[in-house]
């Protein structure tokens, strides 16, 4: 793994510093995305979310009746 560490730094022209310290933080990132993917899929089951299309319909119905309630308080 040395080796192939030491490749893909010279291929990038970083230091194995900067190398390990990406590793690091990608690392750190996907750890956290495992945390909260469970909780994520639980909670679009429960609002019956099935495909990205779902989400985008649920963003312009959530936005849409936030205008309209903004109009109906204005009068």
């Amino acid at each position: 793994m040395l080796d192939i560490a030491e490749r893909l730094a010279k291929k990038q022209h970083r230091t194995m510093s900067e190398l390990v310290r990406e590793a690091l933080r990608q690392y750190e990132r996907n750890s956290i995305w495992e945390e909260i993917g469970p909780y994520g899929r639980q909670s679009a089951a429960k609002a019956g979310i099935k495909t990205e299309e779902d989400v985008v319909k649920m963003i312009h119905g959530f936005r849409r009746e936030r205008r309209r309630r903004g109009k109906a308080s204005a009068r």
